[in-house]
This record gives C-alpha cells, structure tokens and sequence, in this order.
C-alpha cells in the first residue's frame, strides 16, 4: 500500500501484486524470548522490552533444561542454522513452514469480498487488508521445523478454500504453496534464511517487511488518492474515503474492514484457534498424503510435550534425510516435486534471488480422484506413518 508522501514505481497495483507474491516479513527474534534465559537482551517489533521480558520469564521448559540447551547453543553462534545437521527441539514450535504458510489463509474470506466487490477501489482495500493480515501469523517467536524433501500440507474445510504445499528444494530450503477457491487462486514460494547470533536469531523468510503500524492510500490511475488506510496489523485496518489532498471527506467516517480474531489465552506456542486447526485433522481432506506435516512423530511428541521422544524422532527423520540424499546422488537421480515445477523465473528481493515454482494440477487431479471415490477405507490417519521418502528402500537402484 502506498504512502501519500512515498509512492513506489509502478503505484498501489504494483505494490500490493508484490506483496501478494512474496509475502513474508523479516523479524529480529530475541533468544530470550525463544529460550527464556536471563541476561540476555529481549526484542519485541516495537522496540520495548516489557512485554517480551514478561513472556521470556514464564518459560515453557525447566530451569535446567534452558541451561543446558543454552550451552549447546554457543556453537552455533554465527552460523546459518538452515544448514546445521541439527538443533535442539526446545526452540521449536509443533508446526512446520509448510504449515506456517498456510497460516496465511487465516483471512481469506477478505480475497472473497474484493472478488465479490464491483468497486475496484474497495476491491484493493480487501485485498491490501488480506494482505496486512498475513504478519500476525509471523510474529511468534519459535522456530517452525524444516521440512523433510518432498513433505507436503494439505488443508480443506476453510472456506471453501483447496491448500497443498510441498518442500521442493533442501538445501537452500525452499517451499512452494498453492491455494485456490470459486473466488481466488493464490500462489507462493518460500525461501528461508536463518543466521543464529548468539544473542539473537534473526529469521528472513524471502518477502516484504512490515511493523505494527499501517497507514496508506489507495490512487486511482492518475494516482490520486481516493481512499486512506489505517490501523496495525496486530490489531485491525480501517478504511475512508478521501479527497485529493489525501482528507477524509466530510460526511463520512472510519469504517472497520478487518480485525484480529480472538486468540487463546496463556497459550503455551502463542498460537492462534485458527493455528491449532491447521495442527488438527479438522482440516485434513479425505485420503491424505502419507507425506503430510501433520502426521510428522517429532512435530507431533512435541505437541504433546515430550521434549526427548520429539528430539529423537526429529533426529531420525533427518539421517533418513541425509540417507535419501546419499542415495540419490550415488544412482545419479534427481528430486522432482510432485505437485509443483520449477519455472526457470527468477525474482529478485533484499536478501536473495528467489526461484520461483508454479502449482502444475496434478494434485486438483489427485483430490478430484480422492473426493469421488467410492471406496475409501475407514483408516484412521492418525495411524498412517508418515512418509515423504523418494525411496522406500534405501538400497534401491
């Protein structure tokens, strides 16, 4: 969204196609925060310390086990954690990046209304609100685990809306997602880079950046403003029609387009109700991949609370990982996703050249396939290993 003072190249258009395409946000989060242990310095978006001070002294682990998980920490200072062998699951929440781009569909019921809306302004104040709404999912401050190559989410039952996302790079590790309704298509490759500090771990999911505070306009095509946007993206955006000078016009008033929904209380992860559906099998289709985020045993003993059994099993998927790699390169095989090829495009952005992956249909095949099927066994997916591994022997040929 433009400013009235500072409007970029090509206007608003320009501007929010941008951002709907490379949503992300780069944040600075404190290891206090993440680990809650003293002495170390806390950094909140806003640049006080108070409320992340609070949040650092509650914990969600013993004394002891921050201690020692602190001391294992320090060889990593400097490093680029996306890149380590391994790091312990007490900075982790139980939840995946694939999942976390999910998150973004919080709010899609505001791609509806600008799909629904005829004035075209009003349009770009729905879509500019989706937009906004996006950072909320992105201030928590633990660390969602990588996926393994080849992982996959998928969501249905939210508002009609079809989600699939896949790891389809490792190393860097990149994700691409793809999201559709009777409304909207929505499409999105992720590249994250992480570099550990030692007092702080700063996390660059590619994309642009945003703080609380949001004000801008809409223009017209001579770029003239004709209605300004305010509020925080933490909290609500609030919308009025203006005049040529960038007023609002007399007669009228601030209307509210989109707030934050309720949240639970002392949640232990900071998640949202809408967080802990995407963790649900509420939200699963019928027939699900075995190789879904969802049915991961280390995502799921954290869940749970059990530190050492979702250490151990975080630990094992990723030898199984390395093994497939070893394997691959040893018989000259390339990974291929499933559900989505690498177009040859090449997006720049402040911190690296993003390659970017286009949704191919297979999988609208697939769930089409899955939906109408007669004969779908009563299994529950609970008990379906999970299972993302391009080989099922590892002494395939």
């Amino acid at each position: 969204m433009a400013s009235k003072d500072q409007k970029q190249g090509g206007g608003f258009f320009s501007s929010i196609a941008s951002t709907l395409s490379n949503i992300g946000s780069a944040m600075h989060k404190s290891v206090n925060g993440l680990l809650g242990y003293e002495g170390l310095e806390v950094i909140n978006p806003e640049g006080g310390k108070e409320d992340a001070e609070e949040e650092a002294q509650k914990g969600r682990w013993k004394q002891e086990e921050r201690d020692s998980y602190w001391k294992m920490m320090h060889k990593y200072i400097g490093s680029d954690v996306t890149s380590m062998v391994t790091l312990p699951v007490l900075i982790f929440e139980p939840m995946t990046m694939l999942q976390k781009m999910a998150e973004l569909m919080e709010y899609s019921h505001l791609l509806d209304q600008a799909d629904e809306c005829e004035d075209p302004y009003m349009r770009l104040v729905y879509a500019s609100s989706w937009a906004i709404s996006v950072y909320y999912a992105y201030q928590r401050t633990w660390k969602p685990f990588n996926p393994i190559l080849g992982e996959t989410y998928e969501m249905a039952n939210h508002g009609g809306v079809t989600f699939i996302a896949e790891q389809v790079s490792h190393h860097p590790p990149m994700s691409a997602g793809h999201a559709e309704n009777e409304h909207f298509t929505y499409d999105v490759t992720s590249k994250l880079k992480t570099k550990f500090l030692g007092n702080s771990l700063d996390i660059y999911p590619v994309g642009r950046a945003g703080r609380y505070e949001v004000d801008g306009y809409v223009y017209n095509s001579a770029e003239e403003p004709k209605i300004l946007m305010t509020g925080k993206w933490n909290e609500s955006m609030s919308y009025q029609p203006c005049d040529l000078e960038g007023e609002p016009l007399p007669g009228t008033e601030l209307k509210e387009v989109w707030r934050v929904a309720d949240v639970p209380e002392n949640d232990k992860f900071q998640y949202t109700y809408f967080a802990h559906k995407i963790n649900s099998f509420d939200t699963a289709p019928r027939k699900l991949l075995a190789s879904d985020s969802r049915l991961r045993p280390d995502r799921y003993a954290l869940e749970k609370g059990d530190l050492s059994k979702a250490g151990s099993e975080k630990s094992s998927l990723e030898e199984r990982q390395r093994a497939e790699k070893r394997n691959r390169e040893a018989n000259g095989h390339q990974f291929t996703p499933r559900w989505f090829d690498i177009t040859g495009e090449i997006t720049p952005t402040p911190w690296d050249d993003l390659e970017v992956y286009q949704f191919n249909g297979k999988y609208t095949q697939h769930r089409a396939v899955a939906d109408s099927s007669d004969n779908i066994d009563e299994v529950d997916v609970r008990s379906i290993e999970f299972n993302p591994w391009q080989y099922n022997d590892l002494t395939a040929k």
